[in-house]
């Protein structure tokens, strides 16, 4: 019960991360507020939480919306009290080459990938300060934030800006006791990637990630609830790799040096 008396909100909790990061944090003591764009997915894994006999708090808000954030955080805190643990999950994914990425397209992979994320880590630092309490941010990068992914310039570019401004916003509120941390996933099979891991895709993983296979949800929700907790109370501004050894590994597929 590492989360008892504290209350957590996770974007994109309707589905794939999101979901196992609010079920783990409830399952765990936490009050988790589910936000997301998608009802029933959000309604749904509000009422698994409910099941168990936890509290959630479902939320239907575009987080590209700053005014629809804010008066989404008023409520969260007026039903379940003032978050002390912002997850900042939800994203979107443009598959496209650069030269055929309009900037609209661009701009709106901005919007709710990164700028989501500015506004709702400096409105939970707010509220934190107000209350004079502390917390932890968790931030979900990407193993693309440093590995290139062709045909994904947005996407990628919006994981490095999240690491990015993740480190100075640690550094900024360390005196205020807020932690922000960020959890830099690889391949990993959720309702966002499912489409994207055909056969010869997940062929071509399985020759390339050290461990094997793509990453289920639950083990990225345990990394990033690890650094919501107070076992990673000495981290801050830095990111963990749950990738199955992806990045690290830099030797050749089927073959080694002799």
């Amino acid at each position: 019960m590492r989360f008892a008396e504290q209350v957590a909100v996770v974007t994109g909790g309707a589905s794939g991360i999101g979901k196992a990061t609010a079920e783990r944090l409830a399952s765990e003591g936490a009050r988790v507020a589910i936000l997301d764009i998608d009802e029933t997915g959000a309604l749904a894994t509000a009422d698994a939480i409910a099941s168990t006999g936890a509290i959630a708090f479902p939320v239907v808000v575009d987080i590209a919306d700053e005014s629809a954030v804010e008066d989404a955080l008023d409520r969260v805190e007026e039903q379940i009290g003032v978050p002390t643990i912002l997850v900042n999950c939800a994203g979107v994914l443009h598959v496209a080459p650069a030269l055929e990425t309009s900037p609209e397209a661009f701009d709106r992979i901005v919007r709710v990938n990164l700028r989501s994320v500015f506004v709702l880590s400096v409105s939970v630092a707010r509220r934190l300060r107000a209350a004079q309490r502390g917390g932890a941010i968790v931030n979900v990068s990407s193993i693309h934030a440093v590995l290139s992914e062709p045909n994904a310039s947005a996407y990628t570019a919006t994981k490095g800006g999240i690491e990015a401004m993740s480190r100075t916003f640690a550094s900024e509120w360390a005196p205020l006791g807020i932690r922000v941390n960020c959890v830099r996933p690889g391949a990993t099979v959720t309702a966002l990637t499912e489409t994207l891991y055909t056969p010869e895709i997940l062929e071509a993983l399985a020759s390339r990630v050290p461990l094997r296979v793509p990453a289920q949800p639950e083990q990225v929700a345990a990394g990033i609830c690890f650094l919501a907790s107070a076992d990673a109370d000495y981290c801050t501004g830095t990111t963990l790799d749950v990738d199955g050894g992806y990045i690290m590994d830099g030797s050749l597929p089927r073959t080694e040096y002799r």
